[in-house]
């Protein structure tokens, strides 16, 4: 099914690709821009993608971030 203008496309991002190469800092922006809470995401940082919960790992895929914005 092609998009139309009635169904937009979903930008997605790679999330555990960018999660395994990213630094701290960089995790913590894309945290901030899916409106987590600053407690949580100090908590959150230092975890593996995979033992995100799963509805934060959908949201940070299609958030529409690009990669350059969290450089």
């Amino acid at each position: 099914m092609k998009p139309t203008k009635y169904m937009p496309k979903i930008g997605t991002l790679d999330g555990s690709g960018f999660w395994k190469n990213a630094y701290a800092h960089q995790r913590g922006k894309l945290l901030k821009k899916v409106n987590v809470p600053e407690d949580q995401i100090i908590a959150l940082v230092n975890k593996k993608y995979m033992e995100l919960p799963a509805v934060l790992r959908y949201e940070i895929e299609t958030s529409g971030i690009d990669k350059k914005e969290l450089q």
